[in-house]
């Protein structure tokens, strides 16, 4: 019996850092919920909820950001139905420090709770470990859910807005805004069917308010094993979308395949690309944040493969995983990126 239990975990595992989910768990439900810049943006219609008031009705950012995360997961699950079971588990998290938008956003719903911290890469990791729990039969449905919001980001890891901090150029915009998907073991919707887990990579950049360039590396290792792991090439996708190295970071990304001989072409875009419009926003290199690729995900991803514009795309979130403190003592910012395949 043992040696059957290692055949049947090893048969699920691809390369060095890949998995496979052979029993294809289906996202069934989505919602996005964004702020004013976001609505204002190419994805505008696009969204379930745009909020006008960036407090969204509360005394802080930090409890906006907390009533966006409810307001995505509730209208996740009114899509469903009102017969529809409950999620037997939630992967959730954000960029406050210890999560909390996460944690207050959850409390006394009565759904079990996982809590997780990767950064923008967030709902990539969240939807990678709902589809690994669902494939396994551990639960039946899974959430992956995050956000992010701009004035409370800045006040964490930058400076008080109130000081009218110039923004470099290579600065992005914190996307205001939460995601939630719901992976299930039966339904209709489109499929997982494999994942990337990233390493983390660190190139010694050390200005946190570059963030492309400190996670672009950790994309291009994390897209490259996926390849290699699955047998692949950037052709077998119609889409290879990171999220979320804004304009400069996926330049750098286009730049590494290119020295490897690898041209990805049209068919790689990049959330932090998609969400703002540069030559009406001023949002610099474009999108960023943990509801950045959450929300592009549900309000354009999801719905393109839903509708059979494409057949196989590879979502990689992206994340830089740096601190208040590490910041404040000019460390270099590690970053990860995890991958997952989604197909129609």
């Amino acid at each position: 019996m043992y040696e059957m239990r290692v055949n049947s975990l090893t048969s699920l595992h691809r390369g060095k850092q890949s998995m496979a989910f052979p029993n294809r768990p289906v996202i069934t439900a989505w919602a996005s919920v964004v702020g004013k810049k976001e609505g204002d943006g190419p994805l505008g219609r696009s969204f379930d909820l745009v909020i006008q008031d960036g407090k969204f009705g509360e005394k802080t950012w930090e409890q906006a950001e907390t009533h966006f995360q409810q307001t995505a997961i509730d209208l996740m699950l009114k899509k469903r139905g009102p017969e529809a079971p409950a999620p037997e588990l939630v992967f959730s998290g954000d960029l406050l420090n210890q999560c909390v938008g996460s944690s207050y956003a959850l409390r006394g719903s009565g759904l079990p709770a996982l809590g997780l911290y990767g950064a923008c890469s967030t709902m990539a990791e969240g939807l990678l470990l709902a589809g690994a729990a669902v494939n396994a039969g551990y639960v039946r449905q899974a959430v992956a859910l995050s956000s992010s919001h701009f004035a409370a980001a800045e006040r964490q890891y930058r400076f008080p807005l109130a000081y009218g901090g110039q923004r470099t150029p290579t600065a992005q915009w914190t996307v205001t805004g939460a995601g939630a998907v719901l992976a299930s073991a039966e339904g209709k919707g489109p499929v997982l069917t494999e994942a990337t887990v990233g390493t983390v990579e660190d190139k010694g950049i050390t200005d946190a308010n570059n963030m492309g360039a400190a996670m672009a590396w950790a994309a291009y290792r994390t897209i490259r094993a996926n390849l290699e792991d699955l047998g692949r090439s950037p052709e077998d996708y119609d889409r290879i979308i990171t999220g979320d190295l804004g304009s400069l970071g996926s330049d750098m990304v286009r730049e590494f395949f290119a020295a490897d001989g690898v041209r990805l072409g049209q068919r790689y875009t990049d959330c932090g690309v998609l969400i703002y419009d540069p030559e009406t926003q001023d949002v610099h290199c474009g999108g960023s944040g943990a509801g950045c690729s959450a929300t592009v995900l549900a309000a354009r991803l999801l719905p393109g493969l839903a509708a059979g514009q494409w057949k196989r795309i590879l979502f990689c979130g992206t994340g830089a995983l740096l601190s208040p403190t590490t910041v404040q003592q000019k460390r270099s910012i590690p970053a990860v990126c995890h991958a997952v395949a989604i197909e129609h």
